[in-house]
């Protein structure tokens, strides 16, 4: 199985942080946040990942070259302007090739083993969820007794996609390239019964904003 880390955001809610340094190379505790996924996905046996980048994409290439020394063979997928979740994966296809892959945020940290995706996708989705984090309290999907995801609605129980999943090639059938978000495309297979779900109660923080890269480096002294 192969692997996508999108890492095409200009992180601006880490400026001036990141105007000279790209999100993905941001450091938590002293290694670049990038890095962590990369030895985890390694450590579950993922040999080939795609990295899209588009914001001082230049810097991820020349600091992770060919990904030889994480034991991972890497190939960038570069955007002259990002094309957001969708688009970007989109444009990375060709790269991926034609079997599911794990789809990871390059700006979260977390422990989830990636390991325990590296089986048969049913349907055309498989998102890892989280109980609902401080900054996000209204969550964005529910999490059906069969493991089925539906979009949430008022009064139902809600979960936090992690920005961790398993994808289908098949979920952007008929997608036109160009700048689109990857939501719409798992709602609209979520009403068909195509998407399934956990829930992973380790740890996990999105690394979106100075307090909550404060958070993560917290997460790796405690580790």
């Amino acid at each position: 199985m192969k692997a996508m880390i999108l890492a095409a955001g200009k992180g601006e809610r880490l400026r001036p942080l990141t105007l000279h340094t790209p999100k993905p190379l941001v450091p938590v505790a002293g290694v670049p946040l990038i890095e962590y996924h990369l030895r985890a996905l390694a450590a579950a046996g993922i040999r080939e990942v795609v990295i899209n980048h588009a914001w001082l994409g230049a810097q991820i290439e020349a600091h992770l070259g060919d990904g030889a020394r994480f034991g991972l063979s890497i190939v960038y997928s570069p955007e002259g302007e990002p094309l957001e979740t969708g688009g970007g994966i989109l444009r990375a296809l060709p790269l991926l090739g034609g079997e599911p892959f794990v789809l990871v945020n390059g700006d979260i940290f977390t422990d989830y083993p990636f390991a325990h995706l590296c089986q048969p996708l049913s349907g055309l989705a498989h998102l890892v969820l989280l109980d609902n984090p401080a900054h996000h309290p209204h969550g964005d999907f529910s999490l059906l007794a069969d493991g089925r995801l539906v979009d949430a609605e008022e009064g139902q129980p809600s979960l936090t996609y992690s920005g961790i999943a398993v994808l289908s090639p098949q979920l952007f059938a008929g997608c036109e390239p160009g700048a689109f978000k990857l939501a719409p495309l798992l709602r609209q297979a979520m009403a068909q019964g195509l998407v399934s779900g956990e829930c992973y109660a380790g740890r996990w923080v999105d690394v979106g904003s100075y307090e909550r890269l404060a958070e993560a480096e917290l997460l790796v002294a405690s580790a």
